[in-house]
């Protein structure tokens, strides 16, 4: 029987997953809702099949498995209400917008003992998967820590302007939105990680979200990770993690571009697929069918979106001088 979802928020996080859903054989999701009307009629142009419910409620009542895309500031009720009916839950980083009441929501929510799941992209990936691989057989040596970089005309990008949230301090930002991924890849990869320093320039106006991140951070043996992020000029995305070995060193560009180095240039392990998006939608969907039937599954847990997101705060929080 395929599982019955729910969709609450449908920005184009909520309607992105609500195509790809619809397209997996193990998928339903004929539940939507989302406070902003014509967002509403946004995804039932996307997805006839679906409904539009009368209110975030309904639609979690009549779904197994909720998926939450709405804004970090309004996700904890959403999330409790359902982990209280025995919904499983499907979550978009962050918990919410501060430590301690992420802190709390994440303790109310596994004491529901529901399956819970974040969707960090990268998880069930063939990047992260080989580099593991890789690592665990030794190829590349000893690892040496990893290098994040990202880089961006503007912000928010052109495809997100519609989630006008994403330009404020509070809630939005290129370090909570795109950087926690980095994080989330390099722990995978090194281990618990801690802040050794930071340095985050904002606008003058500091309701707007920042401009500019130097940050260092640690592994528990000594492996650093180091990020340069930067707002602005005229250039392409760039969005690259370097994890580096003595023997072999593996670079991921635009989240699923996977290359090598032995010391020349970094070279391609695989063709890219023909829509990178979808293949790696997909495989989240397949870990998410393995999770939600108790099996094992490489989707992020409650615990690392946590850590990730307490290391993401730290470095917010590392504030330089307001640009001229």
């Amino acid at each position: 029987m395929a599982i019955k979802v729910a969709i609450i928020g449908l920005g184009i996080m909520g309607r992105r997953m609500l195509s790809h859903m619809r397209r997996h054989n193990n998928f339903e999701p004929d539940y939507l809702w989302d406070p902003n009307q014509s967002a509403c009629q946004r995804a039932k142009l996307l997805d006839s099949k679906s409904y539009i419910m009368d209110s975030a409620s309904d639609a979690i009542s009549k779904a197994d498995l909720v998926y939450l895309a709405c804004p970090p500031a309004v996700r904890e009720p959403y999330a409790l209400e359902a982990a209280a009916a025995g919904k499983a839950l499907f979550l978009e980083k962050p918990f919410g917008v501060n430590i301690d009441d992420s802190a709390r929501m994440m303790g109310r929510l596994k004491s529901f003992d529901v399956p819970v799941a974040v969707n960090f992209t990268q998880a069930s990936g063939i990047a992260l998967t080989d580099l593991l691989a890789s690592k665990k057989r030794g190829d590349m040596g000893d690892l040496l820590g990893v290098d994040i970089v990202v880089t961006y005309p503007d912000w928010p990008r052109l495809w997100q302007r519609d989630a006008d949230w994403l330009r404020f301090r509070a809630e939005g930002g290129m370090t909570r939105e795109v950087i926690s991924h980095f994080l989330f890849f390099s722990e995978r990869v090194l281990g618990p990680l801690s802040l050794l320093s930071a340095h985050t320039t904002y606008p003058e106006d500091l309701s707007l979200c920042e401009t500019a991140v130097l940050a260092r951070l640690v592994s528990e043996k000594k492996q650093e990770v180091s990020i340069l992020a930067t707002i602005g000029g005229v250039q392409p995305d760039r969005q690259e993690l370097t994890v580096k070995g003595t023997k072999t060193s593996r670079r991921v560009n635009n989240f699923h571009i996977d290359s090598i180095s032995d010391g020349g240039n970094f070279t391609s392990l695989r063709e890219p697929p023909a829509d990178p998006r979808a293949t790696g939608l997909k495989a989240q969907l397949d870990d998410l069918s393995l999770h939600l039937a108790s099996k094992p599954n490489r989707l992020a847990t409650m615990n690392e979106a946590f850590r990730v997101q307490t290391l993401v705060e730290g470095i917010l929080a590392e504030t330089g001088k307001p640009q001229n």
